[in-house]
């Protein structure tokens, strides 16, 4: 089956609400095959499982609890196990449905923390959701900004074997330690704007990449809504910079992400 997926995207965003239908058909036009519809808290869940109903075959569910609490600009705040709590009843109701437990993970961005405490929270609550992956057998689709290194640390220390970093934000040597683990790492559409990114894909084996837009955020150009439809700008560029032809770049990833999330493979519309 030929075609993209996007790995990580936030289709449930209320930046897609007025046209969504657009959205979607733009995507597969574009070659897409499926999108993974992640949640940041569990106030998102019924959200997502109803649009995977509504795109059956095509968007497909990730739950999880974000170690980002953005509920607004004013309200931003680090996860919390109350958090948590809110959301294992609902994770462990769809788990049927679920391709990965996500987006989940660690931020340490500096507004989020304010000393090692938070820092302990977070951990906690990416311990129990690795643990529940684990137990589920999910893999897990994870947050790391402004921590990647203690990120991948965990998922080595929790004996995770399947996680998507995604929109990895560290130095190359520190995705390595996850290369080196199994891991997978998605590149978003802004790797066009970003040398960070750039200096990734040049380092990262084309068989630890997948592909992903973080829509509606990480777009080609600033402030401008992303869409799933330009995971191609992604797949072009890692093109350009491996040098290899598009066609193995979206193979290569697809297999990929199919391997990730093996319980893609027999729901997928043609």
């Amino acid at each position: 089956m030929q075609g993209y997926v996007d790995c990580h995207c936030h289709i449930s965003a209320k930046d897609f609400d007025k046209d969504l239908e657009e959205v979607v058909q733009s995507a597969k036009q574009a070659g897409l095959l499926a999108i993974l519809a992640v949640a940041e808290h569990a106030g998102e869940f019924e959200k997502i499982i109803e649009l995977t109903q509504r795109f059956p075959g095509f968007v497909f569910p990730c739950l999880g609890v974000h170690p980002v609490q953005e509920f607004s600009p004013e309200q931003q705040r680090g996860a919390s196990l109350e958090d948590l709590d809110a959301a294992l009843p609902l994770i462990e109701k769809y788990k049927d449905q679920l391709v990965a437990i996500g987006e989940v993970g660690l931020d340490f961005t500096p507004r989020f923390v304010k000393g090692e405490t938070d820092k302990d929270v977070q951990r906690k609550v990416l311990i129990r959701q690795a643990q529940i992956a684990k137990e589920l057998d999910l893999p897990l689709n994870v947050h790391s900004r402004s921590a990647g290194r203690p990120t991948i640390q965990l998922l080595k220390e929790q004996g995770v074997e399947k996680a998507l970093l995604h929109a990895f934000d560290g130095k190359p040597s520190v995705a390595m330690e996850g290369v080196k683990a199994g891991y997978y790492f998605s590149i978003p559409p802004s790797i066009v704007r970003s040398e960070q990114k750039q200096k990734l894909v040049k380092q990262l084996p084309l068989e630890n990449i997948c592909l992903e837009t973080d829509s509606p955020a990480l777009g080609p150009e600033k402030q401008v809504r992303n869409e799933p439809r330009n995971v191609v700008v992604s797949a072009e560029f890692i093109s350009r910079v491996k040098g290899v032809s598009l066609q193995t770049v979206m193979d290569v990833t697809t297999q990929n992400a199919l391997r990730l999330f093996p319980r893609i493979k027999n729901k997928l519309r043609p």
